[in-house]
This record gives structure tokens, sequence and C-alpha cells, in this order.
């Protein structure tokens, strides 16, 4: 199936045949469904702090950071805005002059000055037309203020990243999505002699733009915050990209050359893998607020951070006293406890095992990685997020799930997921040292039976496209888990245009 120019192919990609092999193979097999134990909810899963322990978390977090704690931030940067902007294209493309009433697009056109871009997007009308956006608006052109929104003669929103896109207004001037995270970042991780360490993971094409924006930001921005910013950008590797296939899961191949497609976000375990710092926080770069908005999210970034803190230290004791073999049965009884209450971890043949069975066993569970997860209580149509799983060895663990991970025809599942409580906005703190110091290997602790395959067409063609295991989901599928309630406002994604309009970002 695979020629020599192929394996050659493979080889500048830094692929493995026996990658490409095992990929094909899911093309055929497909991807098992997760078996299911229940929805994370509170009682069974899901954590929710009241004052006093969240006081308890916020002051060890602020006491960690105070002794010296390293901690550092990762953002998922690398996605274009083109989605932001679906409805606006397809006005440009459109035959129509106007936007249908209470359309999208209508709305964009009501609200054009409300936008923190409306003075860039003049400036950009006027060098084209002679005319700003409203007066264009008077005049009936509204594809020509749509078109210099999403379109390479104006603002080129279209094909910029979310990060780069101006968000917010300030009476200094608006401000980016890289900013807020920024900013946040300089709020939550910095260190005690004020160093924030933050990776931005970029796309090729779109890293020149990055570092432009940086140079012209940083000088301002950490005499403003009284910091010092350490920032690197990464890229998603081309190792990581999966092999396309046709419809009869035989490689698909475009002159004569094989067609890979990127790996989805699963495949930044690899860039975090990389990075050195004992406590990384994981956010999108769309899940950003202005200024006047942001305590909730400070006060609930450190929480989280406490929590992960002292779950990491429960755990390190816990391991100090296994590997030294000083334990005692009322000591394996407190760790069991542990592992049900907090770790949501269960086995039935747990009660099976004679001690020294059972020390191992804990072990082995307590020596991975930590993550702790904000999760938000669901205001719509409930799916993917915090669920209780099942292992393959049998155990129960909390597992983050997309809803294509839950087979929609068993009916004990999709009854599961009516009565879920929470979705997973992508608010994580992570532990990645284990208790002698040593970075853990994360691409160890993979699910791989967690991906999942989709139809796309390149140029006409109809292909089968992988998604290696989510980041937060089959990629982290063997990790300690702990699911924490954060409220409503520190999730305020901005997905279309329109949602840059939400009172929250208008603040």
């Amino acid at each position: 199936m695979l020629t020599k120019s192929d394996i050659n192919q493979l080889e500048k990609k830094g692929i493995s045949v026996e990658t490409v092999k095992a990929q094909l193979d899911k093309f055929v097999t497909g991807f098992p469904y997760l078996r299911l134990q229940g929805a994370a909810t509170p009682g069974n899963g899901v954590i929710v702090l009241d004052d006093k322990a969240m006081e308890q978390s916020v002051e060890r977090w602020e006491k960690y950071i105070a002794d010296g704690g390293e901690a550092m931030k990762m953002v998922p940067a690398s996605g274009a805005a083109s989605r932001m902007f679906k409805a606006l294209f397809a006005f440009v493309d459109s035959e129509s002059d106007r936007p249908e009433p209470d359309s999208d697009v209508a709305q964009v056109i009501e609200n054009i000055d409300r936008f923190a871009f409306a003075p860039e997007l003049d400036n950009a009308l006027k060098s084209l037309h002679g005319l700003t956006a409203k007066e264009l608006i008077a005049a009936g052109r509204y594809k020509d203020v749509v078109a210099a929104i999403v379109g390479q003669q104006g603002l080129d929103y279209g094909n910029l990243p979310k990060a780069l896109l101006k968000f917010h207004s300030y009476p200094d001037g608006a401000r980016t999505p890289l900013e807020e995270q920024l900013t946040e970042a300089a709020q939550t991780v910095a260190s005690a002699d004020g160093k924030v360490r933050i990776q931005f993971t970029v796309s090729p094409e779109h890293r020149g733009k990055f570092i432009e924006k940086l140079d012209a930001v940083l000088p301002v921005m950490e005499k403003r915050l009284g910091v010092r910013y350490d920032i690197s950008l990464s890229e998603q590797k081309s190792s990581t990209d999966t092999i396309a296939a046709k419809p009869d899961n035989t490689p698909f191949r475009e002159n004569g050359k094989l067609v890979f497609r990127p790996g989805g976000h699963g495949a930044l375990i690899e860039n975090l893998n990389e990075l050195k710092s004992p406590v990384v926080f994981i956010k999108n770069i769309d899940n950003v607020v202005p200024d006047s908005q942001r305590d909730d999210t400070v006060h609930y970034k450190k929480a989280l951070g406490g929590l992960l803190l002292t779950v990491r230290d429960k755990i390190n004791g816990y391991l100090e006293k296994l590997e030294s073999g000083r334990y005692t049965i009322e000591n394996l009884r407190e760790m069991i406890i542990f592992m049900h209450d907090t770790l949501n971890i269960r086995h039935e043949h747990m009660k099976l095992m004679d001690d020294s069975e059972l020390a191992l066993y804990i072990k082995n569970k307590f020596h991975r990685p930590i993550r702790v997860c904000g999760v938000v209580r669901n205001t719509g149509e409930p799916g993917g997020g915090p669920y209780i799983t099942y292992d393959p060895d049998g155990s129960t663990s909390p597992q983050i799930l997309e809803s294509t991970q839950i087979d929609m025809n068993n009916s004990e599942y999709v009854d599961m997921m009516r009565h879920a409580t929470h979705f997973n906005p992508v608010d994580l703190v992570c532990s990645l040292y284990d208790a002698e110091g040593r970075k853990f290997d994360l691409t160890k602790h993979v699910d791989h039976n967690t991906g999942f395959i989709s139809s796309k067409s390149l140029h006409g063609h109809v292909l089968k496209a992988l998604e290696l295991p989510g980041l937060w989901n089959g990629a982290m599928s063997d990790w300690n888990t702990v699911f924490v309630e954060v409220p409503a406002s520190t999730f305020n994604p901005v997905k279309t245009v329109n949602d840059l309009l939400r009172p929250v970002h208008q603040a």
C-alpha cells in the first residue's frame, strides 16, 4: 500500500510507517464509544467549593507563589477566526445587497460602532471608498462594509487568528485577546519577582504577526503591570499530522503524494510535554474579558491552582509512605477514601486485593499527572462535558468527553446526558512533575482509542480525516482529574463576531 516514495515522504515529516498503518487501520475499525458510569455532578465527581474552601485554596496558591513556586500559562491560539465570520462571508458571496432583517449580518450593521475594531474599520473604509462605515451604511452599501471586515483589502479579519483581532475597547485604544491573556497571566501566574511565563501555540503562517504584535505591546504592558514577560511561541508538530483516507479507507493522494491533515488540538500534548514548569494553566484564546470583568476569573484561577497544590501534596505524601513501605492498613484505607471522594477512582476488585497488591495498585494510580478542571453549570442543551467513565482496567475515572464519544443509540447514556449539570469551559491547571521533581512523559498517558473520524473534502474530492484524542479529552485520559464548579462569569468565549456585543465584552 505504501510506496518507496511514500516512505521518503513520511521520513521527512518525522512519521513512522507503523504510525500510518495504525491510523489507516482506525479508518477501518473506527473508535469505540466510552463506557459511562454517569455524568459528573455535585456529589458525584464535581466539587463545589464553599467560602472557606475557596479562601483556603486561594491562600494556598498565593503562598506557593510568594515562596518562589513556578507556574506558567499555555494558550492554544493557532486557530484562524474564519468561523467567527461565517455569516459575513456568506453575505459577501451572496447575490443580495441587503442583509436579512434580524440576521447575524444585520446585527453587525446595526451595531457597527460598538465593536472595538470600529475605528480601524473606518480608516480602512476611508482608504478604500472615501467614506466611513456609517456613511456607507446610510448609502445602502452594506456589502462594502462587511467585505472590509473580513476581506484582504480591509481588516482581513476572516483570515487572521482570533488572538490578533480587536475585542475590547479602552480609553487608550482597543485590546486583542493576546493582550487580555497576557494581562490575566500577570494577575495569576506572575512569580514572586514579577516574571510571567506564557506560551502561545501558533500556526506557522501567523508566527510573524504574533511577533510583530508582541514587540509592539510588551514594553507598554510590562510598564503598566510591573512585570517581565517570558513568552514562547510553539507550533503544532508536523509529525503529529494524520494521514487522510479515501472512502474505501486507502491512502488519499494528490499529485502522487500522500495527503496529511493537522491532527487536531490533541496534537498539542506534544507541546505541553515540552514545557518546563511544574504547574501549567491552560485556557483557550477567545475566553477573555476586559479588566473590569476579570475579578471572578482571577479569583477562581487562584482557587483552582491552590486546590491542585493541595491534591498534589496529598498524593505526594501518600506516595512517600508507599515507596518507603512504612504504611499501615489504616493508611491504605485513608488512601482509598481519598481516591473515592477526591479523585473519583473506584474499582470493585480493590476489596479482593491483599495489602501488597492494593498498595501497588494505589501507587500506580497516584503516580500520574494531575489536572484540576473548572466546569460550568449547563444553561443550554447538555452534551459533551465532565463524566465518570470506565477505564480499560475496570476502574472508574473522571473524563472530559465530546458528545461524539458518547453512544447516542444507548438510551441510558442519552438519559445521562439529559441530566448532566455541567460542561467544560477549557479552564485547566495541571501538575506535570512527580514527587521527586521529575517531569512526567505526557505522551505515555494518552488513550489512543479516543480519537474520531470526520468527513472532509479537498478540491472537490471527499476524504476521511482522523482527529487525534483531544488535548483535554483522550490526550489526558490517564491523568488524575478533579472537577470543580466555577461560575459562568469565568466563561465568556467569542464564537461569532456578535458575541462581542454581549455586555461582558462591552464593559
